[in-house]
């Protein structure tokens, strides 16, 4: 059984700095992993895509979020971590963290979301 689990979340003023992190448990069920990312969610609002990071460690991000966040992974230790600097009051979400991954030599690819951690930045 795959389980994410975030941690790093908090209350930062606009302007300061907060690093996520995404740790995945049940290697045994990870054979290989295809993808992390992150995605969030605003009261009221859908899930939005933020970044992510391929398995060749291609990074991607959202428009809104480019030069500001950095995804990086540990593909060592199945992490990713999303460090978030010039933090904007609409940054306030719960941060979701995903991975794709296979448990076997080009089986099906399988999606894990985490529980989510709240970010609130505040004016």
């Amino acid at each position: 059984q795959v389980q994410l689990v975030e941690s790093g979340g908090g209350l930062v003023q606009a302007g300061g700095s907060l690093k996520l992190s995404c740790a995945a448990s049940g290697s045994g069920s990870i054979f290989s992993v295809e993808a992390m990312g992150w995605y969030r969610q605003a009261p009221g609002k859908q899930r939005e895509w933020v970044a992510d990071v391929s398995g060749g460690g291609t990074t991607k991000y959202a428009d809104s979020v480019k030069d500001r966040f950095t995804i990086s992974r540990d593909n060592a230790k199945n992490t990713v971590s999303l460090q978030m600097n010039s933090l904007k009051p609409e940054d306030t979400a719960v941060y979701y963290c995903k991975m794709l991954s296979r448990k076997r030599l080009e089986g099906p690819i399988f999606t894990y979301w985490g529980q989510g951690t709240q970010v609130t930045v505040s004016t």
